[in-house]
């Protein structure tokens, strides 16, 4: 089955802050055409610092109009002050893309 090595980037707000998100990830289709990732090197940027994450694993699957849709997990790694509210939590998300690469990458903090 297909499998393809993804890097991707994007910017937008966490904390109230701008922030820069960068990251490589694999991804390999499954029997049921669904995808399972995982990354490999991830970063959220800001003026204020740096948080590293390691992504948990992410099922996802193409959309009608040619997008893809996934949900995981992620655990994040800052010293910045800025972003410690990151820190001791396990992060579900949702991340949206379209078929032009609009991407929303939601998080859902569980302590």
């Amino acid at each position: 089955l297909p499998a393809i090595d993804i890097h991707t980037g994007g910017n937008g707000k966490l904390f109230g802050l701008d922030v820069k998100s960068r990251a490589a990830f694999n991804s390999n289709m499954r029997p049921d055409a669904s995808w399972v990732s995982h990354t490999y090197a991830d970063v959220v940027m800001c003026a204020e610092g740096v948080a590293t994450y390691k992504f948990g694993g992410g099922v996802g699957n193409m959309t009608e109009a040619e997008g893809v849709s996934f949900w995981g997990g992620a655990i994040f790694e800052t010293t910045s002050e800025a972003l410690s509210e990151l820190n001791s939590k396990y992060y579900m998300f949702t991340y949206e893309a379209d078929a032009e690469g609009k991407a929303v990458w939601e998080l859902y903090p569980r302590v």
